[in-house]
């Protein structure tokens, strides 16, 4: 079987390439032509002495998902792919165009186990864990497709990152290598729906990531309706492990809130947030929930999403409202490929 060359990282690709022989400097000179120079056929690498192209023809391959189905935003602001990966496996990703730079979200599993009642990614479970390479061709379909910059990347496609643990953290470092794309570790933002062992785990890597919880409640009642995986971790030692993230870190904590009429998003679930995570230093990132033909919940209205984050806000609090984008082109996790599931089964 050829050897995929994409996606490893130096010390890898040098051993590789030392089994056939070469001196461990071309995997350096491989790396530039695949991460910086967006050449992917052997032949044209024509810096390598034509016996080495033809013993990574025979012995490698250049793997990449191939781009399926591509959707943006009428503002511009928000594009999104489908994926086909080689087993033939479908996974989205999204770029956000901010201001400042553009903004990756990268999903981690093909599907997710969570069972989020909000995320369509979640409707046929997990199938499987993507591996480093798979992840890091997600922001490289933009680079090629769109030659653009990357500013950030964020761990909040489908599936859930520290239930990948091992080939995540190969994707983060493969991120923050000078020979890949050189993004500092501050630009990068893991979102969990709380795997609390992980996060100790994680907060002994020493990576200034930013750590961004998907608390979506109060409380434990409400929140295991809203995340039924959740009950395995009971609220409470999810703030703990938070705290010690923060501590051992530094990195300010960050919490999605997804608020959903009706279910989390009265003023006195804001009063007894603040009560639950007391002082600690945190960002809370209020989401009006994206309302679908598959979701059926909705966002409170505008005035009540500005009162619930003022309440917040009062209490000492660190919040943003996150803008809605992506809406039109279904951004949110899984929405665009059930779509495509759903227009190849009419067509065929």
């Amino acid at each position: 079987m050829k050897w995929n060359v994409w996606g490893h990282s130096l010390e890898e690709t040098e051993q590789f390439l030392q089994e056939g022989g070469f001196p461990r400097f071309r995997a350096k000179q491989l790396h530039d032509y695949l991460y910086k120079r967006f050449v992917y056929d052997f032949a044209a690498m024509t810096q390598f002495p034509t016996a080495m192209r033809e013993w990574l023809t025979k012995h490698a391959v250049i793997e990449k998902p191939e781009v399926i189905r591509k959707q943006q935003s009428s503002d511009g602001d928000t594009t999104k792919l489908l994926l086909r990966l080689s087993d033939g496996s479908l996974i989205e990703t999204v770029c956000m165009h901010h201001d400042y730079g553009n903004s990756i979200c990268v999903s981690t599993q093909v599907g997710c186990a969570m069972g989020c009642i909000f995320c369509a990614s979640t409707r046929q479970g997990m199938e499987r864990n993507l591996l480093p390479g798979e992840m890091l061709a997600q922001v490289y379909a933009f680079r090629m497709l769109y030659d653009i910059p990357v500013h950030s990347i964020v761990l909040m496609g489908s599936g859930e990152p520290l239930r990948n643990y091992d080939n995540v953290l190969k994707f983060l470092h493969l991120c923050h290598n000078a020979d890949c794309l050189n993004l500092s570790y501050r630009s990068m933002t893991l979102s969990t729906c709380g795997i609390v062992p992980a996060i100790y785990d994680l907060a002994k890597e020493g990576l200034p990531i930013t750590l961004a919880i998907s608390l979506h409640a109060p409380n434990d009642t409400i929140r295991n309706r809203i995340l039924p995986a959740s009950r395995r971790y009971p609220i409470g030692t999810l703030i703990d492990a938070a705290v010690h993230y923060f501590n051992v870190t530094g990195r300010r904590v960050t919490f999605e809130y997804i608020l959903i009429q009706g279910i989390n998003a009265e003023l006195a679930h804001a009063e007894e947030l603040c009560r639950l995570v007391g002082p600690l230093a945190c960002h809370f990132n209020l989401i009006p929930i994206n309302g679908t033909e598959h979701i059926q919940f909705y966002p409170p209205s505008r005035q009540q999403t500005e009162r619930f984050a003022k309440i917040l806000e009062k209490h000492g609090k660190s919040v943003t409202v996150r803008r809605q984008m992506g809406d039109e082109i279904q951004a949110a996790c899984g929405q665009l490929k059930r779509r495509y599931l759903n227009d190849q089964t009419k067509h065929s």
